[in-house]
């Protein structure tokens, strides 16, 4: 597939991705305005029907499908050429990518009928707009600059937040939003920036390059953000044509062969468990070798410009099948799933009402004590799942919290094994030499920062696996109480109508005859904000992982640093000046220093222990309590809506007489015209699925 055939056929797949996703959010508001239009009518007829949640969900869902982008995250160390890619990829020297400077803020690139840069600032600063030759020169550094600035812990433009790119291109204004991200480092508050944003894109794109293969700062980067996260990550090792280059012979074919085939063995070895979905490995779908410079020179000759042997065709097939087939139908199964539901509400809501409109004002009374029993059937089954929630909130909350306070007390049983690969930067004989003991001092916190940083990660990922699982169980939960549930409220349809309701069979769980707070709780039912992360309940609006982020930030690998460093390196020196500048030994002060490293942490451990453990058992917390106040909103929303709907009738008939044939006619069109919205949403949804099948 060449070049052009791979970029038209991409930009073609996200037209036809957005012109559904437009027509649905069409739909979804026209059956929003139907259905709330109906309800301002009943208010002088038979009453409402109370389906205000319904409008609320579709209106909001409708609104974030109009806004709706795929969001991909660029990551990847300083001089990794990931400008020069994003320049290859959309077809212009966008953005900075010249021989020295790197991108030093976090830039999101975004369709704008004008060509502007904003600024936003964190310190309360109205944004700033610029051109983008002032753009490049004021926030892009030197790679010298940037390293400096990374072991003084400092960053380069601590005022600015990010900023926003704004370009008339074909590719952004087909819905792609890409965020670029400043070179990974081993500052906490660089990686947390980007931390912020890799729950909430849909892949990352994750650029290394062919002649540094897997640095020990791309592997603990990939280990502790990425791996066993749920994420979707493209590898694209960049510069593939400088291995040709770095031969002796670059025209000896044999030569090049052998020296790629190496090459490979290194990325497969190192990136492979970090290519399976389902158990099974999609490695050849997710790892590309990339030449960005010359496809970028290709393009700028020339937009339509042939770019087969630049790797440019095959990844981009790729992220077109992963975006359009798999992400966008996910997203808009979830959307059409809540028509579904609400066209059914609407629909149940004029079966129970038909009946009722021949009744006289006690017959109505006598009906509605008639299912007062049923309704605190409804009370109980919620009260019940509340309680559950209340008590897998608290259990894990204890459980969690407690297994950071064993896991902090006992760093010091391993910590000589584990401190020893953090050592080969730390030249120990620099400590004897006053003019370098400053950066020594620098080199060994550093090294203890990254020891820190990695074991707290391991601990974050263990935590949340059991959350997951936790949600994975309240899921299982929703559904059997949703059964309940739905089993009382056909038994109050039957009473009041005085006919069995019909159960209707379905072939999945989406359809079934859950509650929508059920769906919700199950994960099976999205707003479509677009935040598909791949874990139980984030498609639902409901993401977890961004709730513990922002806890974990609090805790700080810094503040667990400062508690300790800023105390241990002067024991550390003493002990290695005691060793006797005769006698000093590389190997035995290495050993020195670790032993006198582990008697000093072990020494703070139980006040880490003690401080932070209260702040994670707040955050497990939290993440069950913001699911809790949402599912029993929607319990009380579902069981309210069903009162007033019977209240509002009685009002009706005890004030005025009902216009029976008239009101037969209005519900009647009510039903036809909501059933025409869900219609149009099913033939789009299944006309998207045929063009792929």
């Amino acid at each position: 597939m060449t070049n052009q055939v791979a970029a038209d056929k991409f930009l073609n797949d996200l037209e036809r991705v957005a012109q559904v996703r437009a027509k649905m959010a069409v739909c979804l508001s026209q059956l929003a305005d139907t259905i709330n239009q109906a309800e301002l009518a009943g208010e002088s007829s038979s009453g409402k029907l109370s389906l205000e949640r319904d409008i609320e969900d579709i209106t909001a869902a409708s609104k974030n499908l109009q806004k709706g982008v795929f969001r991909l995250l660029v990551l990847g160390d300083m001089k990794r050429g990931k400008s020069t890619f994003l320049n290859a990829l959309i077809g212009e020297n966008l953005l900075p990518s010249d021989v020295n400077p790197c991108t030093a803020v976090l830039t999101v690139l975004r369709y704008g009928t004008e060509k502007k840069v904003t600024i936003h600032f964190n310190d309360g600063k109205s944004p700033q707009q610029l051109d983008f030759q002032s753009f490049k020169y004021k926030y892009t550094i030197d790679p010298a600059e940037a390293k400096k600035l990374e072991q003084e812990k400092k960053q380069a433009f601590p005022d600015v937040d990010y900023a926003v790119v704004e370009y008339p291109l074909a590719l952004l204004e087909k819905g792609i939003e890409i965020v670029d991200s400043p070179g990974l480092n081993d500052t906490e508050a660089r990686n947390e920036l980007s931390l912020g944003y890799v729950n909430n894109c849909h892949a990352i794109l994750f650029v290394m390059r062919a002649s540094q293969p897997c640095t020990l700062g791309e592997r603990r980067y990939l280990e502790n953000y990425i791996k066993g996260r749920g994420l979707s990550v493209f590898f694209l090792i960049n510069a593939w044509d400088q291995v040709k280059e770095s031969l002796i012979d670059p025209d000896d074919v044999e030569e090049l062969s052998a020296a790629e085939a190496r090459l490979r063995q290194v990325f497969q070895a190192n990136l492979a468990e970090y290519c399976y979905v389902d158990g099974q490995s999609i490695y050849n779908e997710r790892v590309f070798e990339l030449s960005s410079i010359q496809a970028l020179r290709k393009r700028l000759k020339n937009p339509e410009a042939d770019l087969t042997g630049t790797g440019f065709p095959e990844f981009m097939g790729s992220l077109n099948t992963f975006l359009t087939r798999e992400r966008a139908i996910a997203e808009l199964r979830q959307v059409r799933t809540l028509a579904r539901q609400a066209c059914n509400h609407t629909r149940e809501a004029i079966d129970r009402r038909l009946p009722l409109l021949d009744k006289d004002v006690n017959e109505l009374k006598q009906k509605i004590d008639s299912v007062e029993p049923e309704f605190k059937k409804l009370t109980n089954i919620r009260d019940q799942f509340q309680k559950e929630i209340i008590n897998t909130r608290d259990t894990q909350a204890r459980k969690i919290s407690e297994s950071f306070r064993s896991y902090v007390l006992g760093l010091g049983d391993t910590f000589e094994t584990d401190f020893l690969r953090y050592q080969p930067e730390l030249n120990l004989f620099d400590f004897l030499s006053s003019g370098k003991r400053d950066a020594f001092n620098t080199a060994l916190q550093k090294a203890f920062e990254q020891y820190i940083t990695d074991k707290f990660s391991a601990w974050t990922l263990t935590a949340e696996k059991d959350i997951n699982g936790a949600f994975r169980e309240l899921s299982v939960s929703a559904a059997q109480y949703g059964a309940s549930y739905s089993q009382v409220t056909d038994q109050i349809t039957e009473k009041l109508t005085g006919q069995q309701v019909k159960v209707h069979a379905s072939a999945t769980t989406e359809d079934d005859n859950s509650p929508g707070w059920a769906k919700w709780a199950m994960g099976l039912l999205s707003l479509s904000r677009g935040n598909l992360a791949g874990v139980a309940l984030a498609g639902a609006g409901f993401d977890w992982k961004n709730i513990l982020l922002n806890y974990f930030t609090v805790i700080g690998i810094g503040g667990i640093i400062t508690a300790v460093t800023g105390i241990f390196l002067g024991p550390i020196g003493f002990a290695l000046l005691g060793l006797g500048v005769g006698f000093l030994q590389a190997d035995q002060a290495r050993k020195e220093l670790v032993k006198t490293a582990k008697k000093e942490l072990v020494k703070h451990l139980p006040q880490v222990a003690h401080e932070q453990s209260q702040t994670v058992y707040d955050a497990v917390k939290e993440c069950f309590d913001v699911y809790e106040r949402e599912v029993s909103k929607r319990i009380n929303d579902d069981i309210t809506s069903r009162k007033s709907e019977l209240d509002n009738l009685l009002k009706q008939k005890a004030t005025q007489e009902i216009n029976r044939e008239g009101e037969l006619k209005r519900l009647k069109s009510l039903q036809e015209q909501v059933i025409e919205q869900l219609q149009k949403i099913e033939a789009a949804y299944s006309n998207l699925l045929a063009y792929y099948s």
